[in-house]
């Protein structure tokens, strides 16, 4: 079984001026400066801080996304963004599918099959969120089948490589009471096993993360039972990879140890090791 490099990824929405992202960038840095290489993070600022934090990042571990791509060429699209013209201000990855848009602007399996296709296209790395829609109950196999089906079609297992994938189920989004950890490690593990059985072994190292409401630790132990959405609640999920905290994400906050380890390898208190089955 492969072992796979945590993932972990922030989506700042409509959020953080240019002041602010500078000052993100000084605090952030600092705080996870000993996961260089042992993790791989990307932030996700609106458009317009992408060439900022893209400059403030330069020379760092750190990688920049873009929240949302436009995929046609034609320039006329007043208020849109090119996959282009997010490369050209410092994007490398793109955001493609989060509910809030496909629910809020409307955007279908087939328009984004042609946003994965325009960003792979211009260099870009989609980062594609799957999920349950909100009126059936997670995990669901005919669900992401129907989803990955139409927005995979006529992928190659080379563009799937360079893809991450974020399982967040419409209705785990903004709760207070998340997934419970088997249920994510199966949504997880359902992802994975369609992206095999149709692209064969890339999709064993293929970042497959989690993004229902992931808020950060508490800084207190005392609070750890009263922060169920923590990256700590989700750490011996085998088949789940990294997080992806949404509005949480526009203030610093140090990953936790955990995140560095290998969803491969866990400790048990006694210092035994063992390997869960991943799918």
């Amino acid at each position: 079984m492969p072992d796979r490099k945590p993932f972990a990824l922030a989506n700042w929405k409509m959020a953080m001026t240019l002041d602010e992202t500078r000052a993100f960038v000084a605090r952030f840095l600092p705080l996870v400066a000993d996961l260089a290489g042992r993790v791989d993070v990307v932030v996700c600022p609106p458009c317009t801080a992408l060439r900022t934090l893209a400059e403030a990042l330069r020379d760092t571990w750190v990688e920049v996304g873009v929240q949302n791509v436009h995929p046609g060429p034609d320039p006329a699209f007043t208020g849109e963004i090119s996959p282009a013209l997010a490369a050209d201000a410092g994007a490398r990855w793109a955001l493609i599918g989060h509910w809030e848009r496909r629910r809020h602007f409307g955007e279908d399996e087939a328009f984004l099959k042609a946003k994965v296709r325009a960003a792979l296209e211009a260099g870009l790395r989609p980062i594609l969120l799957v999920g349950e829609p909100r009126d059936v109950s997670p995990p669901n196999a005919d669900a992401l089948d129907a989803y990955l089906s139409q927005v995979l079609a006529g992928c190659t297992p080379t563009d799937v490589a360079r893809m991450a994938f974020v399982y967040e189920p419409e209705g785990a989004i903004g709760r207070d009471e998340p997934l419970s950890p088997d249920r994510v490690g199966e949504g997880c593990r359902l992802v994975r096993a369609w992206l095999a059985a149709r692209f064969g072994t890339v999709a064993a190292r293929v970042p497959i993360i989690y993004g229902g409401s992931v808020t950060p630790e508490p800084q207190d132990e005392s609070q750890a039972s009263y922060a169920p959405n923590t990256p700590r609640t989700f750490s011996a999920i085998p088949r789940w990879t990294g997080w992806a905290p949404g509005a949480a994400a526009a203030t610093p906050w140090p990953l936790p140890p955990s995140c560095a380890k290998s969803p491969r390898l866990r400790r048990r208190e006694g210092g035994d090791t063992q390997e869960p089955t991943v799918g």
